[in-house]
């Protein structure tokens, strides 16, 4: 049987892989009667408490109250409200975020901003999680996420409106702390970090990570893991929500860009994941990625050029 080790270090691959661009929408603070929300954009958000306290109002869910350094990271866009009361139906007006400067009695120093997530791959792994990701500030095992808060409250400007960038950064940097933190836990129920996390998957896709061209047909994987074609493919499903041949695509094409990220030319990568058509994989690719391999290697190239802020 797969040593735990080895299914963990397959999942902070896997959480590694998200592509998340980390957008801070404001950070200041709330005063008084007030409330506040990311909801209704189409993307993900984060809430993290920099002081006071507050309650997050979701549909469905009992009120969940947030203290210092506590934080939600909401990974599907979901209709929800922050206020400082208890009760979702108590009147509260849209409230003003003053700056952080001037600390306010019973105040709340908020950090809320929005997550976008890129590629096929990141859609599946975020899938994984559950729409609501808590960070408690009272948890032992990351304590050490409170030095990014300190961080991030050294560097809030004076227009809550206008967060310097470094604030996106950090939120971001939170974001993988918390997730790889929780799929550690084994809170993740369903979804590919869940096929990950058994022992006789984690073998398989260890194999196809190291070997992405082999031909890795459904029979092939079914031998890979010792069990019948049909078992082997409804368990796969079950748990990831992929057939395998998609899986496999996805994977092919994830490591594909890693290696062009890496200088590596088309036509390496290419025959690296199992493609001799050069026509085949660029389909392939631009399915999965979003673009052609030629404007996704250019567009690094020219990221990599260009000259970086001291």
């Amino acid at each position: 049987m797969e040593r735990p080790a080895d299914t963990d270090r397959l999942v902070h691959w896997l959480i590694d892989s998200i592509e998340l661009e980390a957008a801070a929408f404001h950070v200041g603070q709330y005063c008084g009667r007030w409330r506040a929300s990311t909801a209704g954009r189409g993307l993900g958000s984060f809430h993290l408490v920099l002081h006071g306290t507050c309650w997050l109002h979701v549909e469905g869910r009992a009120p969940l109250r947030l203290g210092p350094r506590d934080g939600v990271f909401l990974l599907r866009d979901i209709p929800h409200f922050l206020s400082p009361d208890p009760d979702p139906q108590a009147p509260l007006p849209p409230g003003g975020m003053q700056p952080l400067a001037a600390h306010v009695a019973d105040s709340t120093g908020l950090a809320c901003g929005f997550f976008q997530f890129h590629g096929a791959l990141s859609a599946l792994i975020v899938d994984s999680f559950p729409a609501v990701v808590e960070l408690r500030a009272d948890d032992e095992s990351i304590r050490a996420a409170g030095t990014v808060f300190d961080l991030m409250l050294a560097e809030a400007g004076s227009d809550p409106d206008l967060p310097p960038p470094l604030v996106s950064r950090l939120a971001a940097l939170l974001f993988f702390y918390v997730t790889r933190h929780v799929a550690r836990r084994h809170e993740v129920l369903s979804g590919l970090l869940a096929l990950a996390r058994r022992p006789e998957f984690a073998v398989l896709l260890e194999r196809m990570m190291a070997d992405p061209g082999h031909d890795w047909s459904t029979d092939a994987m079914a031998r890979a893991v010792h069990m019948s074609r049909s078992s082997f493919y409804k368990h796969f499903v079950d748990a990831s929500g992929q057939p395998p041949a998609q899986f496999l695509l996805l994977l092919r094409m994830k490591i594909a860009a890693q290696r062009l990220n890496g200088g590596e030319t088309i036509e390496r990568a290419a025959e690296h994941v199992g493609y001799r058509s050069h026509a085949a994989f660029s389909r392939a690719f631009h399915k999965v990625i979003g673009e052609p391999p030629g404007a996704f290697r250019r567009q690094r190239r020219a990221r990599d050029a260009a000259p970086q802020l001291n």
